[in-house]
């Protein structure tokens, strides 16, 4: 499996508050990506601090943990061929007043900070973010007829 096949996606406080959970949920579905882990969490702060390391030394660090931690959030990891960009495309950029339309911050985000969603921005950052939040056994390997008709059989072998 290549370092881009899974991603970690939050649906931070702003979403879950505003009722996006089906809506984006839905967007990658049609897009053909296979959910294989999902489940709504109360983030501690030591799950919160490794989340958001990068940004430790950043004065609005404590803002950012305060507001992911001030309710449940919705954390799932999706599967596919190159999923961390596809999924980082389907997002769209940070600021949700200009990003892409036809994306998910671009159709209903205006904020930078409630900008409704996170998703990895590397493999590497994958790993470690489903790492903090998923444990083995709470992540699927399934077999699913969608692949047949979304990918051709050369490309499946990218997917193992």
């Amino acid at each position: 499996m290549s370092d881009t096949s899974r991603t970690a996606v939050l649906v931070k406080p702003d979403g879950l508050q505003r009722g996006l959970i089906g809506e984006i949920i839905s967007r990658f579905e049609r897009k053909g990506l296979k959910l294989i882990g999902l489940k709504m969490v109360n983030l501690s702060d030591d799950q919160l601090s490794a989340w958001y390391v990068e940004h430790k030394d950043k004065s609005f660090f404590g803002d950012l943990k305060s507001f992911m931690g001030s309710m449940p959030i919705v954390s799932m990891v999706w599967e596919g061929i190159d999923a961390v960009p596809v999924v980082r495309k389907l997002v769209g950029t940070t600021l949700g007043r200009e990003a892409e339309a036809g994306s998910i911050r671009g159709d209903f985000g205006m904020s930078q900070q409630f900008n409704l969603i996170h998703a990895s921005s590397s493999g590497s950052d994958a790993k470690r973010e489903i790492a903090i939040v998923f444990d083995t056994d709470e992540l699927f390997e399934y077999a699913g007829v969608r692949e047949a008709v979304i990918y051709a059989d050369y490309e499946m072998a990218d997917l193992k």
